[in-house]
């Protein structure tokens, strides 16, 4: 069965209240498609991040997104994903302020998750960014996940 890590930004549009703004009440709607939907054929995974991520905030929304990650498998956050995401932030690839970013990124590709679904387009989803990333890890030897979209998944 193919892996997906699915970052907190997923978690966020799941369970957030209906949102007047149509780009995100679509991207409610395809979340909520996908978890209802396609979630099932994959095996899904998080991190301590995102679990740390999704902790904070409204702590009744909290409270909704951690439900939602209860049954999701944990991949450990250990010392090769944190070198990767510093490698990565050194790099430049990744913006200095934006470690978790770069975390879920590394996590994805040392556990060698297959998708990294995301409606973070602005560090992780991003065309540009995928590619220098992914040029970066291959000169490590590692495979790259696919980054996505649920809408794309």
């Amino acid at each position: 069965m193919e892996t997906v890590y699915i970052e907190s930004s997923v978690l966020s549009y799941l369970v957030s209240r209906p949102s007047r703004d149509l780009v995100v009440a679509g991207r409610q709607q395809l979340t909520r498609e996908w978890w209802d939907g396609s979630k099932a054929g994959f095996e899904c995974l998080v991190s301590q991040v995102v679990i740390d991520e999704i902790a904070e905030g409204n702590p009744e929304m909290a409270a909704r997104r951690l439900e939602k990650a209860r049954t999701i498998a944990l991949l450990a956050l250990d010392s090769s994903c944190v070198e990767l995401a510093r490698g990565f932030l050194e790099r430049g690839l990744i913006p200095p302020g934006e470690v978790r970013d770069a975390l879920h990124i590394a996590v994805a590709v040392i556990w060698k998750v297959d998708y990294l679904l995301t409606w973070n387009c602005k560090h992780i989803a991003n065309a540009h960014a995928v590619r220098q990333l992914r040029k970066f890890t291959d000169t490590l030897g590692h495979e790259f996940p696919q980054i996505c979209t649920p809408e794309e998944l």
